[in-house]
């Protein structure tokens, strides 16, 4: 079964038809506080303009280096001259992800979901391709403007109804990382009342500690759905909590710090300020790093989270980034938690990762 995952790559090629030649645009490294960072370039063996490296490889030389227990390399699109490769680092002692032990269970969806998800996946490149890739929110899961895609996200509905606690199952306890992939963004289509609803969000905030990476991700865009519908409808009293949310702002993946991050931005839309002191306290040293990443729709997310530590409104906060006055910003989230040396170690991360 293929996995459901961002076509990120794929609408990179698109928007880049005359050169269709993965190339290296820029580097962004982040978690490392105490490895060289020039060091991990180094063995990164890439640089801007040079094509993709093997990223198995390039993790393997990076692994070795003195200080760092894993390394991962994501590729992101996209910049005008290339992709841009992100480097996450995990040291010894720093912050990261506890995930939870890889299920062995041997259950798996009911064949007539497995064929309507792998019906789905067949379907999505042609959407992306007609750039008609679009998708509505507001009922609590996705429904996308393709109208192939979209009739068979509505064959999920009763599909769900039939086997929710199936499909619960297998994304606990299912061996194969395909089958609990599926079963996370199946789960948005499920049942709304009281206890389901309860069952769905648990289940999906559970997988946020899957050791796979597109089961976290698959749960994140499923419970996003959830969130929306939720706003819209606050009858059904669904509560996301944020908890494991700001512990993905330290994971060593790319993708987890960046879903992280806009689900944040979300989730604290109303301030609260246990939200915020829990950002504060668990990952701020993080939202710090990827606020000062050089691709501005990266870092937006991030920065928005900072200034909302900080203290400031929403129109500061705008400001601020449209002045391009971020450091002040930055410094004030980190004084916040009267973190004055993780500053000075940061400050001058960034110095020396622009000077480089």
């Amino acid at each position: 079964m293929v996995k459901f995952c961002c076509a990120v790559g794929l609408v990179c090629l698109l928007a880049r038809a005359e050169d269709i030649t993965p190339r290296v645009g820029s580097v962004e490294v982040y978690g490392a506080r105490k490895v060289s960072i020039q060091k991990i370039k180094i063995a990164l063996g890439a640089n801007p303009g040079d094509l993709l490296p093997s990223r198995e490889a390039a993790e393997e030389r990076i692994d070795k280096l003195s200080g760092v227990v894993a390394a991962r390399i994501e590729a992101a699109c996209c910049e005008s001259h290339g992709t841009i490769l992100y480097i996450g680092i995990q040291e010894r002692d720093s912050p990261h992800v506890e995930y939870h032990p890889a299920p062995t269970g041997a259950v798996a969806l009911p064949l007539a979901l497995d064929e309507q998800y792998r019906a789905l996946l067949n379907t999505i490149p042609e959407s992306i391709r007609g750039r008609n890739n679009d998708e509505d929110l507001t009922n609590g899961y996705s429904l996308m403007a393709d109208e192939d895609c979209r009739e068979i996200q509505k064959s999920f509905i009763p599909l769900l109804e039939q086997n929710l606690a199936l499909v619960d199952h297998v994304l606990r306890e299912s061996a194969d990382p395909d089958q609990r992939a599926a079963a996370a963004y199946l789960l948005q289509y499920g049942p709304r009342g009281p206890r389901s609803s309860k069952e769905i969000v648990d289940a999906l905030q559970w997988a946020l500690r899957d050791q796979d990476d597109t089961v976290r991700e698959n749960a994140m865009r499923a419970l996003k759905a959830i969130a929306v519908g939720a706003k819209l409808h606050p009858e059904q009293q669904i509560r996301i909590e944020p908890t494991w949310y700001v512990e993905l702002l330290n994971s060593v993946v790319w993708s987890d710090r960046r879903n992280a991050s806009l689900e944040l931005v979300e989730l604290t839309q109303d301030r609260n300020p246990e939200t915020l002191d829990l950002i504060r306290q668990r990952a701020l040293p993080s939202v710090v790093e990827m606020a000062r990443w050089h691709d501005l729709d990266h870092a937006l997310p991030a920065f928005i989270l900072a200034g909302r530590i900080a203290g400031l409104d929403e129109k500061q906060i705008q400001a601020a980034w449209l002045s391009e006055d971020r450091e002040d910003v930055l410094k004030k989230a980190l004084n916040s938690n009267g973190n004055h040396s993780g500053f000075s170690v940061l400050h001058r991360r960034a110095k020396t990762s622009d000077e480089q």
